[in-house]
């Protein structure tokens, strides 16, 4: 009997540990919950974009963008939260620039749309850009500031006529930069023009270098080293 009842005692005190602690970790959850950072929320309001808050505000963004040049420096990121995820810190050495970039599909720039040859060659407005739009304004943004390095950029506006990306760059000779084993990687000779060469995220994102598997087959390492890879005859024999 006084086995049973201890065996009895013993489940119980097990249950009511068990029970406490689960309720502390709920306590706990909710604690966090509530004490949700501020880059938290910016992430969540820039995901409801048919919000009345973020539509007001992204007309007036897009009317202020409209008045500035092609390609300008920020004087901060629009989006913090956005920016530091790609690498930005808020420190000396860290350049962010705006670009404005033309949507929709690429247009043979001919004088009056008039293309004097075959008649294959005569289509003017649906040429497919092979890149995106993103990794365009990143190779914009790298030709009108050669001496910086691009580190990586994201989306920040739109309208019916043109996108706007902010590109973060980096000085490679910051002494900020230099001394930093986080990003010191940047300085050297062979990240120059990382854009023109698809290494950013969004030039790998237009090679393809995303997809895995069976969708990659002809991507790795490139799609020219593909084809070569396949279609070179090897003659391994002396002749």
């Amino acid at each position: 009997f006084w086995l049973k009842r201890s065996w009895h005692a013993q489940v119980g005190l097990g249950r009511r540990i068990e029970a406490r602690a689960g309720a502390e970790r709920g306590a706990r959850q909710r604690e966090r919950e509530r004490a949700m950072g501020a880059y938290k929320y910016l992430e969540e309001f820039w995901r409801k974009k048919q919000s009345d808050v973020f539509r007001y505000l992204a007309r007036l963004r897009t009317w202020e963008f409209r008045q500035l040049p092609a390609v300008h420096r920020c004087s901060r990121p629009t989006r913090p939260d956005k920016a530091r995820k790609v690498g930005y810190k808020a420190k000396q050495g860290y350049i962010v620039y705006r670009v404005r970039i033309r949507r929709g599909d690429r247009k043979t720039r001919v004088a009056k749309g008039i293309v004097y040859g075959k008649p294959k060659h005569q289509g003017i407005n649906k040429n497919k850009a092979t890149r995106n739009l993103r990794n365009i304004a990143e190779e914009r943004a790298g030709r009108k500031i050669a001496s910086l390095r691009v580190l990586n950029s994201y989306w920040v506006a739109q309208d019916a006529k043109h996108k706007w990306y902010e590109i973060v760059m980096v000085d490679p000779y910051h002494n900020a930069i230099r001394n930093d084993p986080r990003i010191n990687w940047i300085c050297k000779p062979v990240m120059k023009h990382r854009e023109l060469r698809g290494l950013t995220s969004a030039g790998r994102k237009a090679r393809g270098l995303y997809n895995k598997g069976k969708r990659a087959t002809k991507l790795r390492p490139s799609s020219r080293a593909a084809y070569k890879r396949h279609n070179l005859m090897r003659l391994r024999r002396w002749r």
